[in-house]
């Protein structure tokens, strides 16, 4: 008797069940071979993949059309038409980030896979040795967020729903009001309620009432340090900033959540005693009380106030957050997202917070590119323990050079739907506008005593 094959090995119970259904084409497909059903059967669409794409350059973009520095990168890939843009804004020291993005990203990246965004991030930031500073996390983060830029136009998608989707509407921000007095800040203040915003941060002069001293200082007199350099007289700062809350809540109402900058411009037992006197205006939070070095001081502070607490604008390496998040001793992450590499790590950053209630509060004033921009936003909408946004206004020029801005409407960010991050750059015209190399980061007290920001 003939053995008969495993292609025509059924049972007759299960051909007369196909027959009784009707399937006509499931009983020959039964009755012949593996190879040819194989040969017949179409893949989805969903399950075809797409085609392989390499990174053909790396390059940076330079402009400064609001005046300051801004650094993008850009990823041009083989399949024609398709590149990427990401953020690497390091505006005091823009140069030597170019530096590093056309010297070493490009040939370290030429070739690689478009998709592999994970390794590629991992890769570069070891391959190096010593582990990135400013400078080669904010050229690793125009890679990266150029990658998630390409990913997000490949899979014809917004970036924030390859993060998991909108959690909200759109990103609810804070707008930055500033005035010589406290009556120009109150009116100030007004004018952004009017225009729909729920939060608003406060301050009278610049960080530190910088431009609003009573006096002129020692070492302007003597001569001491450069002609530019600012001037902070700290007590001064201390016992405005309680009656500058106190004035706002009397003149605006109860109805707005204030913020407030320290900028790490006091000593930290100053810091720890003033916050303390703020509690009864009850702050939405009070950012960066002590400078990167006095970071052991969280905890006292911590055990002082109930004051909700932003931190974190000047760290580098995304390790400095674990612990400080971990223990709950500050309440936001403030986060240059270039400064520590991109979309990638800041993912991994707010995945942490949400485990124990720290919320995100990515750092946006005018030193961050409409493309970092658009990268907060992506996070922010994708996140569920998103805090708030910082916002920025782009004028007209910056706009001309950013296609796809953001925009707002009743104190909320509303980002281009389109693929990707949704911001384009205009080469032609952000070549109007030249970079330079000054920096003024320069602040003084009295006697000439640098003080660390």
């Amino acid at each position: 008797m003939k053995k008969s094959s495993p292609q025509s090995d059924i049972s007759r119970r299960d051909a007369m069940k196909l027959i009784s259904a009707g399937s006509a084409a499931g009983i020959l497909g039964l009755f012949t071979s593996r190879e040819s059903r194989a040969e017949t059967r179409t893949t989805p669409a969903y399950a075809a993949g797409m085609p392989p794409v390499k990174i053909k350059s790396v390059r940076a973009i330079a402009t400064a059309p609001e005046g300051s520095n801004l650094v993008v990168v850009k990823v041009d890939t083989t399949e024609p038409g398709l590149y990427g843009l990401g953020c690497a804004t390091f505006t005091q020291r823009a140069v030597p980030v170019i530096s590093a993005i056309d010297s070493y990203l490009n040939d370290f990246c030429a070739g690689k896979d478009v998709d592999n965004i994970e390794d590629m991030w991992q890769s570069a930031y070891v391959s190096s040795y010593w582990r990135n500073g400013p400078v080669l996390n904010n050229a690793l983060s125009g890679l990266d967020e150029a990658l998630w830029d390409i990913k997000g136009k490949r899979a014809n998608m917004p970036v924030y729903q390859l993060l998991g989707g909108k959690c909200r509407i759109a990103v609810d921000c804070y707008a930055h009001a500033s005035g010589s007095t406290p009556e120009a800040l109150a009116e100030r203040v007004q004018q952004f309620k009017d225009q729909g915003f729920r939060h608003i941060r406060i301050q009278q002069g610049g960080y530190g009432g910088v431009g609003t001293m009573p006096k002129e200082p020692d070492f302007k007199q003597a001569g001491f340090g450069r002609e530019q350099d600012m001037y902070m007289d700290q007590q001064t700062y201390l016992r405005r900033v309680p009656e500058m809350f106190d004035y706002i809540r009397k003149k605006c109402g109860e109805d707005i959540e204030l913020l407030h900058d320290i900028h790490e411009r006091v000593e930290p037992v100053d810091a720890i005693n003033m916050i303390k006197r703020l509690e009864p205006y009850r702050p939405y939070f009070i950012e960066d009380p002590f400078s990167p070095e006095n970071m052991g001081w969280f905890r006292h502070l911590r055990n002082q106030t109930t004051v909700p607490i932003a931190m974190g604008e000047l760290f580098n390496n995304i390790n400095e957050f674990r612990d400080y998040m971990v223990d709950q001793l500050f309440d936001f992450i403030r986060v240059h997202l270039s400064q520590i590499g991109g979309i990638t790590p800041a993912m991994k950053i707010a995945r942490l917070g949400e485990w124990f209630n720290v919320r995100t509060a990515w750092h946006g004033p005018g030193d961050v590119s409409p493309v970092g921009h658009a990268a907060n936003a992506h996070i922010d909408l994708a996140v569920w323990n998103f805090g708030i946004q910082e916002s920025h206004f782009w004028n007209e020029k910056a706009q001309a050079v950013f296609p796809g801005c953001q925009t707002y409407k009743n104190g909320y960010m509303y980002i281009n739907e389109a693929p990707g991050l949704g911001v384009d750059i205009n080469e032609k015209e952000a070549a109007k506008y030249p970079i330079g190399t000054r920096s003024n980061w320069t602040l003084r007290k009295s006697d000439g005593t640098i003080i660390r920001p």
